[in-house]
């Protein structure tokens, strides 16, 4: 589709960057790609703590509340008008259905108004991009390993938009694994700062769970024996009326899913040869994940790129970088674009 000419203000490339995939209903804008004006998240934690995970309905609900405040105050904070955009860019999947239906409505109604371009961002791609906000000369081609509580990949990125994925979850994504067993101990949502925290008094070697590494070669993932391991020992050990020490099973856990997720990202670097490693995705922001990955990479004179922890959980900043790139590539969207739950990164 053709919107005229691409226009820059005075102010800058300014994108403004929405996400409502899931439970954090954000947005940001973002100035000629690298920097931050400002940056506005409406969690819901709390709202969802009760239940032990997200709850669509609700989330859509919440997203409905809070979506207008949050773009408001995102734009209050970096100084500009809605004329000074170049463009919107907005998460359409993959995620809950209504959640995206939200920013995607609102980011029409927005781009419209405002006369710019729309553009749309997949969740997991955006995820990948909060790396070029703090490391903006990174360069092709690079690994990357996509770690959330819904999504689980191993990406070898040719260059902006050029995307392959070379393993992926077959069952659960770590981060679903982590809620899971964080709820079964009782440490309570969002599982993997949970178990992090309860794993930091406990001790890793305590109980030997299962690494699934499935066939010789694959880069996929399997976490749903790990998980029935832990449920097991629990079990067992209520059966013949043992108590197990919470923190020894949180860091035997963490341990059994951060070796899988370093042993399959280094067999990747093997296999490509590509030796720069993105991490992303909320589970990027667990410390032993990026101590372990960053030594056993820095062996094998490789390295390891993350974003600071704020942003690896969903945001609209991540969403703006991706965007930016689209932007330049004159990648836009049709009006008629509309939320695709289940949609792939290639």
């Amino acid at each position: 589709m053709s919107y005229g000419e691409i226009k820059q203000s005075d102010a800058g490339l300014l994108i403004l960057g929405i996400e409502t995939s899931c439970d954090e209903t954000a947005a940001a804008v973002l100035k000629n790609g690298t920097e931050l004006l400002s940056h506005v998240i409406s969690s819901q934690i709390t709202t969802h703590q009760k239940y032990g995970g997200v709850v669509p309905e609700i989330a859509s609900r919440e997203h409905l509340l809070h979506f207008q405040q949050v773009v408001e105050k995102a734009m209050a904070g970096a100084k500009v008008d809605y004329g000074d955009l170049a463009a919107i860019a907005v998460t359409y999947g993959p995620g809950l259905v209504g959640s995206l239906l939200v920013g995607v409505a609102g980011a029409k109604a927005i781009a419209y108004a405002a006369g710019v371009p729309l553009i749309g961002v997949n969740h997991l791609e955006a995820h990948i991009y909060a790396n070029f906000l703090v490391h903006p000369h990174l360069v092709f081609p690079c690994l990357a390993l996509l770690v959330s509580g819904g999504h689980t990949h191993l990406i070898l990125l040719r260059g902006h938009g050029d995307y392959e994925v070379l393993g992926r979850t077959r069952d659960d994504a770590a981060g679903e694994a982590l809620d899971k067993v964080a709820r079964t101990l009782g440490l309570g949502y969002p599982g993997g700062p949970q178990v992090q925290k309860a794993a930091a008094a406990g001790n890793a070697a305590a109980f030997d769970f299962p690494r699934a590494m499935l066939e010789p070669g694959s880069l996929d993932f399997s976490f749903s024996g790990m998980k029935s391991a832990v449920l097991n020992a629990l079990n067992t050990a209520r059966m013949k009326g043992i108590n197990l020490g919470v923190p020894d099973l949180a860091a035997s856990f963490q341990q059994a899913v951060v070796d899988v997720l370093v042993r399959k990202t280094l067999l990747a670097v093997e296999q490509t040869g590509v030796t720069h490693v993105l991490l992303a995705g909320g589970v990027a922001a667990n410390d032993l994940l990026r101590k372990t990955l960053t030594q056993e990479l820095k062996e094998r004179e490789g390295r390891l790129f993350f974003p600071p922890p704020h942003l690896c959980t969903d945001n609209g900043a991540m969403v703006a970088s991706a965007g930016y790139h689209r932007y330049l590539a004159r990648d836009f969207a049709p009006w008629t674009l509309n939320a695709v739950p289940g949609l792939n990164l290639t």
